[in-house]
This record gives C-alpha cells, sequence and structure tokens, in this order.
C-alpha cells in the first residue's frame, strides 16, 4: 500500500529528496511548490519504502491504509492531487516514477572560500533554516541571536499547542544549537542592546529573520476598545510567550460568553479550536499552564469566525477545517442568513474550497443556540466589519449584512488578519509591503546584510517555506564570499561581550 501525506505537512520537502521514485509533489522546483496547502504522495507511483516518513520533520506521513477518523481522507486527498497526469513510462522491470528534474550542485565552494562569521538574527523556522544550511554547506562560524530568553519562534509561540507534531520541527532546529561553530545569543534585541551598525562591523555579514511580529490593523472605528485583541496575543497568551501576561486573554470574564474572530485563516481555525476544547483534553499538550487554568474558568460558549469574503475564498486550508469537523465535542455551523453562501457552497465543485462545507449544518445562529452543555463555532461570511461596538469596554461588532448593516453582540473580539513586519532602525523599509527592500535576499544598498523569511517576502507560507526562502538568501550569500563582496574583517570583542553581559549566551 501508498503512504500518504496529511494535513500535518509543513511542505519542508525533505521527503522529496528522500523518496527515490519522485513520486512526491510538488517539488521545489515546480511552480505549485508554495502555493499548495501540502504536498502530495502520487499512490500510482509510490513504492511503500517509506523513506519519506522517516525523514519528515513534523510525522506527517504515514501508510494510507493505517489512517483513520480526521486523517481518513487523505489517501483520496494525495491521489486527487495526480488526477488527469500521467507518470513516466519506466524501464522494462522498474516501478512507474516521475520524471526527474536535471541535476543541481547549489552548494559549490572554491577551495579558497573565506571562512565567515555569519550573524543570523531570529531563531524561528527562517533563522533556523539558515543556520542549517550555513553549517552544513559552508565552513562559517554563526552566532544566532534572539531577542527572547529562549530560541523557537514561531514554533515554539505560533504554534497551537495541541498541534503537537508540527512543534517536533523544533527538535530538529534544537540540535543545531549545540553545533561546535554555533554561538548562541538569547535575551539580545537588535535595536535595543545592540544596533544595526554595531553588528555588521562585528560580523562578515548579517542574516535577518526577525519576522513580521505586528499584528495587522482593522482600520475601523472602535478599534482601541478594551477586549479588543490581536492574534499575536491570543496565541502568545495559550503558548506561555514570556511578554503575554497570564490575564492577557478575559475568557473568565462574564460578559465572554461569545468571542468574536475577524479572519478565516488557519490561526483564526486555531483560535476557535482552543477556545472552545475541553480543557482536560488540552493538558495533555504544550498549552501553557497559566492559560489552562484560565480556560477552565471560561466562559466562552460560542466563537464566531467573520470573513469578509465568501466560503469559497476562506483563507483556512483543507487540513484545518477537517480536523476541526471531526471534533465531537463541539457543534460547527455556516450562518446561511447571505444567500450567496449557500449558493457558494451548493455550486461549488468537488475540491473547491466551499464544497468542504457541504455537509456542515446552516442556521442563523440566534434562532437556533447550541445543544445543552456543548460549544459551538460559527462560519459566518460575507461579514466585513465596520465598526467595534461599546461604552469603554468591546460590546460588539457591526458588519455588513444582506441587508444592510448588523450587529453581532461579543464580549471580546479578536482580529486575525494577517502580520506584518515592522521597521528596523538602520536598515531600509517597504512601508506598503511591510517587508525590507533587497535582491534575492540581499538587502539593497548594505553589503554583506540579508534578510530572509517574512521580513523578506511578507507574511505567507507554511514553515517549510522558509527553506527554500533560505537556500536562496544562503546562495546570494555564498556568491558575494566568492566575489568578495564579503570577507572576513579584524574582530572586536566588544559587541558579544555586551551582549553576554545582557542576556544569555553560550560561548563554542
Amino acid at each position: 500500500m501508498p503512504y500518504a501525506i496529511t494535513q500535518l505537512c509543513c511542505t519542508d520537502a525533505s521527503c522529496v529528496t528522500a523518496c527515490p521514485v519522485n513520486c512526491i509533489h510538488p517539488t521545489p522546483d515546480e511552480p505549485d511548490f508554495g502555493t499548495t496547502d501540502m504536498l502530495y504522495v502520487d499512490p500510482r507511483t509510490c513504492i511503500d519504502c517509506g523513506a519519506c516518513a522517516e525523514v519528515c520533520p513534523v510525522d506527517a506521513v504515514f501508510p494510507a491504509e493505517t489512517l483513520t477518523g480526521a486523517l481518513a481522507d487523505y489517501p483520496a486527498v494525495n491521489a486527487e492531487y495526480f488526477a488527469g497526469t500521467e507518470p513516466a513510462a519506466p524501464p522494462a522491470g522498474s516501478p512507474l516514477f516521475h520524471a526527474w528534474g536535471p541535476v543541481r550542485f547549489d552548494r559549490v565552494l572554491p577551495a579558497d572560500f573565506p571562512d565567515l562569521d555569519v550573524a543570523v538574527v531570529g531563531s524561528g523556522p527562517a533563522g533556523m533554516y539558515t543556520v542549517q544550511d550555513l553549517l552544513l554547506h559552508t565552513t562559517a562560524r554563526v552566532t544566532l541571536y534572539d531577542r527572547l530568553p529562549v530560541a523557537g519562534g514561531l514554533v515554539r509561540f505560533g504554534v497551537a499547542p495541541d498541534h503537537p507534531d508540527t512543534k517536533r520541527i523544533g527538535e530538529s532546529f534544537a540540535r543545531y544549537h549545540d553545533h561546535h561553530r554555533l554561538r548562541l545569543r538569547l535575551d539580545t534585541e537588535v535595536g535595543r542592546d545592540i544596533g544595526v551598525e554595531e553588528l555588521g562591523h562585528r560580523h562578515d555579514a548579517v542574516v535577518y529573520a526577525v519576522g513580521a511580529p505586528t499584528a495587522r490593523d482593522l482600520g475601523i472605528p472602535g478599534e482601541r476598545l478594551p477586549g479588543h485583541l490581536p492574534s499575536t496575543t491570543v496565541v502568545g497568551w495559550y503558548n506561555g510567550h514570556p511578554e503575554i501576561a497570564a490575564h492577557a486573554v478575559p475568557v473568565d470574564a462574564e460578559d465572554a460568553a461569545r468571542v468574536a474572530v475577524v479572519g478565516t485563516g488557519n490561526v483564526a481555525l486555531d483560535i476557535a479550536r482552543i477556545l472552545t476544547a475541553d480543557p482536560d483534553r488540552l493538558a495533555g499538550t504544550a498549552i501553557h499552564t497559566a492559560a489552562l487554568g484560565r480556560l477552565r474558568a471560561s466562559r466562552v460558549r460560542e466563537v464566531v469566525l467573520l470573513g469578509r469574503r465568501g466560503p469559497e475564498h476562506a483563507a483556512y486550508t483543507r487540513g484545518e477545517l477537517t480536523a476541526l469537523l471531526h471534533r465531537e465535542d463541539l457543534e460547527v455551523v455556516v450562518d446561511d442568513r447571505d444567500p450567496r453562501v449557500g449558493r457558494a457552497i451548493d455550486t461549488a465543485a468537488p475540491g473547491d474550497h466551499a464544497a468542504l462545507l457541504r455537509d456542515v449544518p446552516r442556521c442563523r445562529p440566534e434562532d437556533t443556540p447550541p445543544a445543552a452543555g456543548r460549544r459551538r463555532v460559527v462560519l459566518r461570511f460575507h461579514a466585513t466589519p465596520r465598526a467595534l461596538l461599546g461604552d469603554g469596554h468591546v460590546s460588539g461588532v457591526r458588519v455588513d449584512g444582506p441587508d444592510g448593516p448588523d450587529e453581532l453582540p461579543a464580549g471580546l473580539v479578536v482580529r486575525a488578519i494577517g502580520h506584518r513586519g515592522r521597521p528596523l532602525t538602520g536598515l531600509p523599509f517597504d512601508d506598503e509591503t511591510g517587508t525590507v527592500p533587497h535582491d534575492a535576499g540581499r538587502v539593497e544598498g548594505r553589503p554583506g546584510t540579508y534578510v530572509v523569511g517574512w521580513i523578506k517576502r511578507g507574511p505567507g507560507g507554511g514553515i517549510g517555506t522558509n527553506r527554500r526562502d533560505a537556500a536562496e538568501t544562503v546562495a546570494s550569500l555564498i556568491e558575494d564570499g566568492k566575489n568578495r563582496v564579503i570577507g572576513p574583517r579584524p574582530r572586536r570583542g566588544g559587541v558579544l561581550r555586551r551582549a553576554a553581559h545582557r542576556g544569555s549566551s553560550r560561548a563554542t
């Protein structure tokens, strides 16, 4: 029986490299890579060797016949991706396979390539893929900086605690923390403890992987009312982010029975799932102790997800929605007050986003309260927020309705409409895109300075997307080393001494 990739896929593409018959697609050199929710195994060409499962950093690959419950559909999901395609004709007696691309050697260094001292700022996925590439394919010494007292970035503080397999990729990253050519400098923020200019003088090259830490604003009246929170606060709260207080998300407040979440992406679904989960089930996950205590006293009974557009444009992935729909302890309904919603679902072609909701009950939630003792998630589309309501505290959201403005009562409102990068003093910044201008990772006008991840390309893509992104930036850095655009320089220890005095470090 073939193997199948499931919703846990992080698109790291380690499985693509390991597959001996090239049956996993899209590959990093194909146009679809980075645009699909996950990677897929072609069941017609899989030879059941299990190499993909062995190397998957998040344990997302399983023999198809072993998948049950919420994962039972994934053999068909994998096969569906290859519908209408034909694998290459094999030599006699050989297994089917997909055509191979040309052989490439992307990391060939000349004998006189300089020994570089490189700083990487940020220990999230983009930073760690960069560290991995530098340590495995060059002789560089690397200093990894992070503004927090613990490493991990979004893997540690951005992945939902009930997704332990996704968090597991952090373990593969953490093994590089003990590499003999890596120095780890935590609790050291560039711009606060070390300036961009200082860092540039201390190292031959600096790679910024600082992400997009700011939540996008709604840009509507009432946005500053207490009780309106960015998704970064809620996600950081249940993950134990050291900068988020234990009381930051008042789910135990008297008026918290209904929570409105603006957005229909995976983060919005994560928040809805955690806020409606049985605390006893969360107790066995990586959820922070303080957040779990608050959830045990939670008054939340309903979470309404507000989508600006229709169900065909919802931003969640198929896997995240499927996991939510398979929760036996939760009601999930579609608000069908707008006739466009039902039409989009009923006329959707198989495989379309709206078709995923075909079997989900529809109602006007105010006319059909949730069953006694159960919690509910409501998907409401074509509901653009126009204002937050309340006198001294959020009490609801005014949204577009089919018959004009409509008011949705809610004691807590969370915006989950994406992230945005913020400027770093000393680096150029494009305020429109929230990114640092660059050319294949090279920061414009600053030789030896590079960017990777969300601060480079904008917020989007899964964890594994950063692997290819990091490869591009490291390739630019290597090319600059070959051409002597960057090279070893006289060493000064002052910056590192100040960093070590400020926070924790491990010198190797």
